[in-house]
C-alpha cells in the first residue's frame, strides 16, 4: 500500500474494542453506505486498509473498527463501514455506541442543553440512532436505537459434531443464530470459551449460504453473521429478563460485549415469544461480566413480519489516540493474522 501513516481513535463499549478512522486515506466509493460497503468488500484498497489496522501487530484476531464516510443524505450526521478480521459487517452496535460519544467528545454533534443528544448514523442495514445523555460536562450512557428487528426463522434443527440442536434464527441488523448453551451442556463463562467458539463457528456456517440465511428484502444483507449462545439466569428484582451470552461472529470472532446488534436480534426473539413484554426490560450481560439493558422502543410491520425496535443501553470509554506508521521495508507491514 502507498499509505504510510495512519491516525485512529480507539474506544471500548462494554469491553469491545472499537477503532475509529475518521478520515480515511483511500477512496470508497457508492452513493449509500450499503454501497459502500459493497465497493469496500471487492476494493484492494479499502480493505488493504482494513486488514492494516485490524491485523497483527497494530491489531488481533478480535479486533473491530470502522471507517467513518458520508451518510446516504442531510437526515444522520455521518455514514460508517464497520470492518472486522473477515470483512465488513451491515451493522453494530457496540461501534454505534462508542461512535455516539465519538461524535459529542470531537464536537461534531453539538450537546443538547437538555442533556440528550441524537447522533444519527447511516450503516449497512439503515439509519440508527446514538442517544448519547450528558450530566455536565460528562458523557453517562448511550442508548443505541437499531433498525427494526425480527425472527426469521423458529426452531431451526442444525446437525452439529455435538448432535442436533434447535437455534431460532433472527435480524437485528444482522442475522444471528440463537442457542440454548445449557443444550449443549454448557455454561456461559470464560472457562468454556474454546468450546462456545468451536459450537459458534460451526452453527454459524452449517447455516450460512441455505435459505435461513436470505434476508427478505435486500440480498446485500443475507447470511448468518454469528451465533448467540445464551444462558437463561432467570429474572432480577426488578421482574426483568436476565441472561448471559457471548456472540460468536465472522470466523470464530468473539464479542466481549454483550453485542450491540446482537441484543437487538435477541429483544426481537424475547419479544415475539411474548417474554419481552411493555415496560420489561432484557439485563443481558457478556462473557466478562459486562451489560447491556435493552427494551421494545417500538413496534410495526417490516419485512412483512411482526417487527420491534430494539432500543439497547450501555456506555463506551476513550482509551486512546494512534499514529500507525508503515514501513516500507518491513515485510510484515501490512499485517498478518493467526485466526
Amino acid at each position: 500500500m502507498s499509505i504510510r501513516e495512519i491516525s485512529t481513535t480507539d474506544y471500548h463499549t462494554a469491553g469491545e474494542p472499537f477503532r475509529i478512522v475518521s478520515d480515511p486515506p483511500v477512496a470508497v466509493e457508492g452513493a449509500t453506505v450499503a454501497e459502500k460497503r459493497m465497493f469496500a468488500i471487492g476494493d484492494p484498497h479499502v480493505d488493504g486498509l482494513r486488514r492494516l489496522l485490524c491485523f497483527e501487530p497494530r491489531g488481533h484476531a478480535d479486533m473491530y473498527g470502522g471507517f467513518l464516510t458520508e451518510p446516504d443524505d442531510d437526515g444522520a450526521h455521518l455514514g460508517v463501514l464497520f470492518w472486522h478480521k473477515d470483512g465488513f459487517s451491515t451493522a453494530c452496535g457496540h461501534g454505534t455506541i462508542a461512535l455516539g460519544v465519538w461524535a459529542v467528545h470531537g464536537g461534531l454533534v453539538e450537546p443538547d442543553p437538555l442533556g440528550v443528544t441524537d447522533v444519527r448514523v447511516d450503516v449497512p442495514s439503515g439509519r440508527v440512532t446514538a442517544r448519547v445523555h450528558i450530566a455536565g460536562r460528562r458523557v453517562v450512557g448511550v442508548d443505541f436505537v437499531s433498525v427494526p428487528s425480527y425472527r426469521l426463522h423458529e426452531k431451526v434443527e442444525v446437525p452439529t459434531s455435538r448432535g442436533e440442536v434447535v437455534v431460532d434464527v433472527a435480524f437485528g441488523g444482522a442475522t444471528y443464530a440463537h442457542l440454548d448453551a445449557s443444550g449443549i451442556g454448557l455454561a456461559v463463562v470464560p472457562e468454556n470459551y474454546t468450546e462456545l467458539i468451536a459450537v459458534g463457528r460451526e452453527v454459524k456456517w452449517l447455516l450460512d449460504g441455505t435459505p435461513y440465511a436470505a434476508h427478505p428484502l435486500d440480498d446485500r444483507l443475507s447470511g448468518v453473521y454469528g451465533t448467540i449462545l445464551f444462558e437463561d439466569l432467570g429474572t432480577d428484582d426488578a421482574g426483568d429478563v436476565h441472561q448471559r451470552n457471548v456472540t460468536v461472529f465472522a470466523d470464530g470472532e468473539v464479542d466481549r460485549s454483550p453485542c450491540g446488534s446482537g441484543t437487538c436480534s435477541r429483544v426481537a426473539v424475547l419479544a415475539a415469544d411474548g417474554v419481552l413484554g411493555p415496560g420489561r426490560r432484557l439485563v443481558h450481560d457478556s462473557i466478562v461480566g459486562t451489560r447491556f439493558h435493552a427494551r421494545v422502543a417500538g413496534e410495526l410491520t417490516a419485512a412483512g413480519r411482526r417487527a420491534f425496535v430494539p432500543e439497547v443501553t450501555g456506555m463506551a470509554f476513550r482509551t486512546g489516540r494512534h499514529t500507525f506508521e508503515i514501513d516500507s521495508d518491513d515485510p510484515l507491514g501490512e499485517g498478518f493474522v493467526l485466526r
